[in-house]
């Protein structure tokens, strides 16, 4: 797939280069419990806003400049390239409740909630993760019960990534007890600061509490605030779903690419370049890293076609972990001992532990990549 087929697109490409030469923050993103965190992500997510960068692909209607998804790539791509922050905080607003409510929400959801994502005002957490209920999605046990106008929700949620810094979060909760296992689930808006709503981060591994358990007692939120419908919640689930393992997450995959540059940038200024087994391995890693741009591009033409995700979104999603893995591990060896002083690299490695089972583990994905892509017996 050529993104530079015309001196449109190449003149695009260009705009946003310089944009970002001049407007990329210099000082990193705050690595703290506080409200910086907020801050920095939210006037980075504004900068951009203000300058005709953020929702390339959305309607304009909805604070978007309205252009196709390959002037969307085209400024990820250099993103990445220009080492900028990622949406940090916004990553769900923008990878999951945007793309859900563009394709699910109606029109009042749509108006209200789509500009503020846009403009950094309004960070999104997911509420899906249960600690009964993982990998096995269907088997969520916090309750919505409906009261008059409104949904009573009781239970909790656990793996909730930025909880504590976001307005609102995509729940998913259980409405009909009765019902099959995937029926009787809603999708709704939830109101973070809602009374009854009690976030408590978890301090991960890699040092830094981008993790929470959040518990539901009894807090009381509108009817308006579902998607789509009552009980109707494991169809809209999906496309949330597949706007994570689709084009939602492209930034992310693109920025591999640089990762591994880098890895082989600190291998020749140390001369471990020289040591044929560790060049095989950055050679390996740079492979997977273009495969994986060629699979982002799949995505895209896929998308353009209007042709809705498929199961090979899991098998890209698989494969994605599995460079990671490989690449942080390729970096603790490339860095030895400097790696015990906390280096960037370390944290991402440590970090890196939960790949293989956030979203879903491996081995679960490898089921569906057998079942639904290659056709192998249950």
């Amino acid at each position: 797939m050529e993104l530079d087929t015309s001196p449109q697109l190449k003149d695009f490409r260009e705009e946003a280069r310089t944009w970002l030469e001049e407007n990329v923050p210099d000082e990193p993103r705050p690595r703290s419990a506080g409200p910086e965190v907020r801050e920095y992500d939210a006037a980075w997510q504004r900068r951009q806003y203000e300058g005709g960068w953020a929702g390339i692909d959305w309607k304009p209607e909805y604070g978007g400049r309205g252009l196709s998804l390959i002037e969307q790539v085209i400024w990820y791509e250099e993103l990445v390239q220009a080492k900028a922050p990622g949406p940090g905080i916004f990553s769900v607003a923008f990878g999951h409740a945007g793309p859900t409510l563009m394709a699910r929400g109606d029109e009042q959801q749509k108006t209200f909630h789509l500009p503020k994502i846009l403009r950094g005002e309004t960070p999104w957490c997911q509420g899906f993760s249960e600690p009964g209920a993982g990998s096995d999605l269907a088997g969520l046990r916090t309750r919505g019960v409906v009261d008059g106008d409104e949904l009573v929700i009781t239970g909790s949620k656990i793996w909730t990534s930025y909880a504590q810094w976001c307005d609102y979060g995509e729940l998913l909760v259980r409405t009909d007890p009765e019902a099959p296992k995937h029926k009787g689930l809603t999708w709704l808006i939830m109101d973070m600061r809602l009374p009854g709503v009690d976030i408590r981060p978890i301090t991960s591994i890699d040092g830094w509490p981008h993790n929470c358990e959040v518990f539901y007692d009894e807090v009381r939120v509108p009817l308006a605030s579902v998607v789509d419908r009552v009980d109707n919640g494991w169809s809209v689930a999906m496309s949330t779903l597949a706007a994570e393992r689709g084009p939602g997450f492209l930034d992310q995959r693109l920025q591999l690419i640089v990762l591994v540059d880098e890895l082989i940038e600190h291998a020749r200024d140390t001369g471990l370049i020289k040591d044929g087994a560790m060049a095989d391995r950055l050679a390996s890693a740079r492979a997977g890293a273009a495969a994986l741009r060629s699979m982002a591009y799949y995505q895209v033409s896929t998308a353009k076609k209007g042709e809705a995700p498929g199961a090979e979104t899991t098998a890209i999603r698989t494969f994605t972990v599995q460079l990671q893995l490989e690449l942080t591990r390729l970096a603790i060896d490339l860095l030895g001992a400097q790696c015990l002083e906390w280096h960037p690299w370390t944290r991402r490695w440590l970090l890196d532990f939960a790949a293989p089972i956030a979203g879903g583990t491996t081995e679960i994905q490898k089921n569906i990549i057998g079942e639904r892509v290659l056709g192998l017996p249950r």
